[in-house]
């Protein structure tokens, strides 16, 4: 009860500032969020009108990526960067596509806000022997994956589904990407995915799209959480050579579109680029200080 009256607490704390999670659950059509974050969302809205459908199109591109990642045998997520519970939540996928309920995800996030409501919301809908939501930063690899292994959800010498959705684009390059995502692949243990995807700027439709992206950064700019828009050579690199399931890295539409799918028709106008890789089983796999 105590740690629910916290969560209660932070979040009452947070309303006189946008929150970048709840800014996005405002725009894949979710319920937590507030006039403030309304507000922002709109201003973005009145520049860049399919916002909304790109921020849908990350959260559609993360079920496909669960249920596939189920169908090829993972039981075990690690969602970093993990926002807030909303509609199509992973573990909520994964039970869907296994009945048996036995899929364990552990959320992740460093935004006390997207913690406290985390907390508050998988009380109603999760079951706390296989879900759970903990304080965590993505940029602090050594730390998270501790928290990783001292997790009574997670078994770290299993493969897990290693979920950074729609986060990257927050990262920008001076913040070492690379070397932190490196940690994170040779932790994961073989036969582990990984699951990634971002905004890009690649091939916009015309100068006004152009400018219009450019804009984008400049607002977010004037938040706590800049951005970083990438084509798809510049984030390839990031799935660290594991090689990708098909259909590969592209426009997250392409990739195993279902009848929900905005832009199946024309992936490219989506905006958004992912992938999901899988560790060769005859990777090395450098334990962590807490192994």
């Amino acid at each position: 009860m105590g740690t629910h009256d916290e969560a209660l607490r932070a979040v009452e704390a947070s309303l006189d500032r946008p929150s970048a999670a709840r800014i996005y659950d405002y725009f894949i059509g979710g319920t937590t969020n507030y006039a403030i974050d309304r507000a922002f969302a709109e201003k973005v809205r009145a520049r860049l009108p399919l916002m909304g459908d790109y921020c849908r199109t990350s959260r559609q591109f993360l079920g496909r990526a669960v249920r596939e990642s189920v169908r090829a045998g993972i039981r075990q997520f690690v969602d970093i960067g993990s926002g807030l519970p909303t509609a199509g939540n992973v573990h909520e996928v994964a039970d869907a596509e296994r009945p048996e309920h036995d899929v364990r995800v552990l959320y992740l996030d460093n935004e006390p806000v997207a913690l406290a409501h985390s907390q508050v919301l998988l009380a109603d809908t999760a079951d706390e022997a296989r879900h759970q939501a903990i304080a965590a930063d993505f940029l602090q690899p050594e730390q998270l994956w501790d928290r990783v292994v001292d997790s009574p959800v997670i078994d770290a010498r299993q493969p897990v589904a290693l979920i950074v959705n729609a986060v990257l684009h927050f990262i920008k390059d001076d913040q070492d990407p690379d070397g932190v995502l490196g940690y994170y692949r040779d932790q994961a243990a073989p036969g582990s995915l990984l699951v990634l995807s971002q905004m890009t700027n690649e091939n916009p439709v015309d100068d006004n799209e152009r400018q219009a992206l450019a804009d984008l950064l400049e607002y977010y700019e004037s938040t706590t959480n800049p951005g970083v828009l990438r084509t798809k050579a510049e984030f390839e690199r990031f799935f660290g050579g594991w090689p990708l399931l098909a259909p590969g890295l592209g426009y997250a539409p392409a990739w195993h579109p279902d009848d929900e799918t905005l832009f199946a028709n024309s992936p490219s106008e989506s905006r958004v680029i992912g992938g999901v890789a899988r560790k060769p089983q005859d990777a090395l796999r450098r334990p962590s200080s807490a192994s």
